[in-house]
């Protein structure tokens, strides 16, 4: 699917509310995901998320085409989820809650099972450094490549490669031993 060229809105004529709206039908489920993600807070994603979709919609006739306007977005959100996590009371009051992803429907049971173990996944890897967490979100989730990844955390594709790995060995492991001392495994 090619992505909308976003540039040709800001000529005359345009509603620019149909913009916003394009922007946040295209991309609103990924930034709130990213945002939340990386904050581990409902109410931050929420309100980042509007924040991020007025910055980048005030700031759309900088956008050089370096990137895709998702990956730009992506970018947008991570910059303003650290600057929220650098705030020193949100630093003091951190809450974990569960990512639960959405399927068709299907058995009950079979449903069950899916989402304990979804949760099981997803709250061990909320326990991995952010530094882990996002490379996992941005390469799982978003299928973002190495270079994508690389310019977004402003590192090499060296180091988002080192950390990739690492994470993948830590969630492993994780999954190991939460399967070996609880009996968690399905």
């Amino acid at each position: 699917m090619e992505e909308p060229h976003y540039l040709k809105y800001l000529a005359g004529g345009y509603d620019k509310d149909a913009v916003l709206r394009e922007l946040m039908t295209d991309y609103g489920e990924d930034v709130w995901n990213f945002a939340y993600f990386l904050t581990r807070r409902r109410e931050a994603a929420d309100d980042l998320s509007q924040e991020v979709f007025l910055s980048v919609y005030n700031r759309l006739h900088t956008f050089r085409g370096d990137c895709t306007v998702k990956s730009w977005s992506l970018t947008v959100t991570r910059n303003k989820s650290l600057n929220y996590l650098r705030n020193a009371f949100i630093r003091k009051v951190t809450l974990v809650e569960y990512v639960v992803r959405k399927e068709g429907v299907r058995s009950a049971e079979a449903e069950l099972f899916d989402r304990m173990e979804t949760r099981r996944i997803w709250s061990l890897v909320m326990k991995l450094p952010r530094k882990y967490r996002e490379v996992l979100l941005m390469d799982a989730h978003y299928q973002l490549g190495m270079r994508e990844m690389a310019a977004m955390l402003e590192v090499t594709e060296g180091t988002v490669k080192s950390r990739l790995h690492r994470a993948r060995r830590k969630l492993s492991a994780m999954l190991e031993s939460d399967r070996c001392e609880g009996g968690h495994g399905l």
